[in-house]
């Protein structure tokens, strides 16, 4: 299973008053393991930061005038992305943004989610944690997860940020990173033991019929009361658990 995980930094929060993508940051997950491969663009945005979001991100015009417009970068995007699922925090933000840019050109979907699955970490969060807050930095905080380097906004130091508050969301990162650390343990250095299992008998009980009727009109009667699917249903497709067991 192949996931992108994508932030982006804009000149302001209103897509329909004409505001830009500035910052495409993109992190690679392979089977909920993080690869080295990854995409990042800024992009020139043909008009003014606003004040407001350059307090976000620091990112100002003069360093912008000499980055390439999104058409320039837009394909080279959308062949890093294309049939993958986007994991994405607040994605109805970002999405709106893409789209807009994506709007502007020809001969290239009007809508990302035409060729991109998304999931969205917010709704998710929203769900294990309610009434929590659920922002980035809280997530960051709660999963224990390094944020330190945080002091500005950047696409790409967020979607580095949001990939280990996912995986910590959804289970936890099933081999270690591939980001080539001092910390990293190498295959040479473990050490296996191995388990005498002969004489013994365990019995591993499976969801009978009933039960897996059970189970699955409960979640559909979640689904209907709160509207989205539940956390089992975006831990399934992710992979976590294949089967009903208990």
């Amino acid at each position: 299973m192949r996931q992108i995980v994508l932030d982006t930094e804009t000149t302001g929060l209103e897509p329909e008053a004409g505001h830009r993508v500035i910052e495409i940051g993109c992190i690679e997950l392979i089977n909920r393991r993080q690869t080295q491969n990854s995409f990042h663009r800024y992009v020139n945005p043909e008009r003014r930061v606003e004040a407001g979001a350059l307090e976000v991100h620091g990112i100002d015009d003069d360093f912008l005038a000499g980055q390439a417009p999104f058409a320039e970068v837009a394909a080279e995007f959308l062949d890093f992305v294309t049939g993958a699922e986007l994991v994405i925090h607040n994605a109805d933000f970002d999405i709106a943004f893409i789209n807009r840019e994506l709007a502007r050109l020809s001969d290239v979907p009007t809508d990302i989610r035409s060729c991109c699955g998304v999931l969205d970490t917010l709704a998710l969060a929203r769900r294990m944690h309610p009434g929590q807050r659920n922002s980035l930095d809280a997530l960051a905080k709660r999963y224990n997860v390094d944020n330190s380097e945080r002091a500005l906004h950047g696409a790409l130091l967020d979607a580095r940020i949001l990939a280990d508050v996912y995986l910590a969301m959804t289970g936890g990162q099933a081999s270690l990173s591939l980001e080539g650390s001092g910390d990293e343990i190498h295959a040479a250095e473990l050490e296996i033991t191995r388990i005498d299992r002969s004489g013994l008998d365990l019995i591993v009980r499976l969801a009978d019929a009933e039960e897996r009727r059970a189970h699955d009109n409960m979640l559909a009667r979640m689904r209907e009361q709160y509207g989205a699917p539940t956390l089992w249903d975006t831990l399934e497709a992710a992979g976590v658990h294949e089967e009903h067991s208990y």
